[in-house]
């Protein structure tokens, strides 16, 4: 044997490949104890256990017995589902509310009743061109492996709330597609259309940026007075004049 030579050369020589196809092996991720196996035994095997770096379920097996695989086939998908990552589509408009670690609940139609708790795990930083909106990934704990992959899914984020907001109802804004106006009460049977610049929106209420000060009182069923831009236009044009009007007279 070549480490029994008398000469050193030699002997250092087959120690240094030794070492170079154990460091091969463990690369190649085999298993220490089949290591430790064949130098014991000092005999090829012809089968290879492969061992998942992770506990899981496997959801796809990409090669079968007989087939030839390379280094970028895949042999299994194996899934750790005992914590599930949930994305949601989440309007532009609407993203800057949220933030990681921000609460949600979701609930499934597949198992009703049951409304699941997580977090917002992280935040993507570019927007689907089509829809305009913003993938979020939630993370939810899975103990009882409820959470399937690719059940769809009703999440509600609890984003940060804003303290001082001027809010009014939904139904308050009228939206000409051109500009979005509300009509704000100055007194008894008169109104001053304002546009409005709003927010955010939940529950029926929608947050309003620019246009209306605290206090001030807005109709909230103004739709019946237009069923068109030019009957908005009108009806808006008819209000500045008694407004003109009005403070002309004073």
């Amino acid at each position: 044997m070549l480490r029994e030579s008398p000469y050193e050369e030699i002997r250092r020589g087959a120690q240094d490949l030794v070492t170079s196809a154990r460091e091969r092996l463990e690369l190649l991720d085999v298993p220490e104890h089949q290591i430790r196996e064949l130098e014991h035994s000092r005999k090829i095997k012809k089968h290879l256990h492969i061992h998942s770096p992770f506990d899981g379920v496997i959801i796809n097996i990409g090669a079968r017995e007989g087939q030839y695989v390379t280094p970028t086939t895949e042999l299994y998908k194996i899934a750790d589902l005992s914590r599930v990552w949930v994305f949601a589509d989440v309007y532009e408009s609407e993203v800057s509310w949220i933030q990681a670690g921000d609460p949600v609940d979701m609930k499934l139609a597949a198992i009703p009743g049951r409304v699941f708790s997580g977090r917002v795990g992280y935040i993507y930083p570019y927007a689907e061109a089509k829809t305009r909106t913003i993938k979020v990934r939630l993370e939810f704990d899975n103990p009882e492996q409820l959470l399937k992959p690719d059940m769809f899914a009703d999440v509600t984020i609890h984003a940060q709330r804003e303290v001082c907001a001027i809010v009014i109802p939904a139904e308050a804004v009228v939206r000409s597609g051109e500009r979005e106006q509300v009509f704000v009460v100055r007194g008894p049977g008169k109104f001053e259309p304002r546009d409005v610049k709003l927010g955010v929106s939940a529950k029926g209420m929608v947050q309003v940026l620019e246009g209306v000060s605290v206090g001030e009182q807005v109709v909230t069923s103004s739709q019946f007075l237009i069923d068109s831009e030019s009957k908005l236009r009108e009806a808006t044009a008819k209000m500045l004049e008694a407004m003109s009007a009005e403070q002309g007279s004073k």
